[in-house]
């Protein structure tokens, strides 16, 4: 059987041992595991970041890739486990919708919950699923075991705000979903919801309560230096940008923030 790879994506930080210790697990149970750091700087408890981050880079992983994402703020309380089978690969985490922006779009075939103690640690920590949940369970599956050896299977999936846009006489409303760091402003409105769009020279944009006329590009150097532009970005998601410049900063625009996009 060829190595599996499993990805990592975490909001632990390099400063403490969290992650080496998630590497750990998986190593015991899998000696032959190609461990992958997607990244483990998300920002602390910052779910939509994660979940852009992994739904960023997963795609572009093997078939077969089992991919671990740990940024759960409610680990401990009644919030399920999941391993997310798609027609790519696997995700597992916590389902608070750190897995549903990159799930979805690899197109979900079965969604089991991790419930199977025997494919856990012995003594479960409270605080460190990662390590005690997450971890043994993208051992199972990289040693060639099944997804529904680790839990019941079912249809419940907790689909968060920043995964949905809504359609509306103004036209699309989205949001922030990262600020990456040369300041560009990347929201939840993927290229196919753009749609007729993209072949118009301008579009309005709302934010913060004040609309902006945009030149709509394909690459940032279509506009000078200092100017501003929307295009869809490498990850297919619509992006608003300064050439050279820090978007984030001109518009003071964090995450979370409504996005309204709407023809001239």
């Amino acid at each position: 059987m060829a190595r599996r790879i499993i990805t990592l994506t975490t909001d632990f930080g390099l400063k403490d041992p969290y992650v080496a210790e998630m590497k750990a697990v998986i190593l015991k149970i899998c000696i032959d595991a190609v461990i992958v750091d997607v990244s483990n700087q998300v920002e602390k408890f910052n779910v939509k970041m994660g979940a852009y981050i992994l739904a960023s880079a997963s795609p572009y992983f093997p078939e077969g890739t089992i991919n671990v994402a740990v940024v759960d703020p409610e680990v401990g309380t009644e919030r399920r486990a999941l391993c997310i089978q798609t027609r790519h690969g696997y995700f597992i985490g916590p389902d608070n919708g750190v897995l549903v922006l990159a799930a979805k779009s690899q197109g979900i075939e079965h969604v089991y919950e991790l419930t199977n103690s025997r494919f856990m640690m012995p003594n479960v920590s409270n605080t460190f699923h990662g390590r005690d949940v997450f971890s043994p369970a993208a051992a199972h599956l990289a040693n060639g075991g099944l997804a529904s050896d680790l839990g019941r299977q079912t249809r419940k999936i907790t689909i968060p705000e920043f995964a949905k846009v809504a359609k509306r006489k103004a036209g699309l409303v989205g949001e922030v979903i990262h600020v990456d760091d040369f300041g560009n402003i990347i929201t939840n409105i993927r290229e196919k919801e753009v749609g007729p769009m993209r072949t118009i020279d301008n579009v309005k944009i709302r934010m913060k309560n004040k609309w902006f006329t945009l030149r709509f590009c394909k690459a940032y150097g279509e506009v000078e230096p200092d100017e501003p532009l929307a295009l869809i970005g490498s990850h297919s998601f619509l992006e608003l940008s300064i050439n050279q410049g820090n978007a984030s900063r001109m518009f003071k625009v964090k995450n979370g923030d409504k996005v309204v996009l709407h023809p001239p």
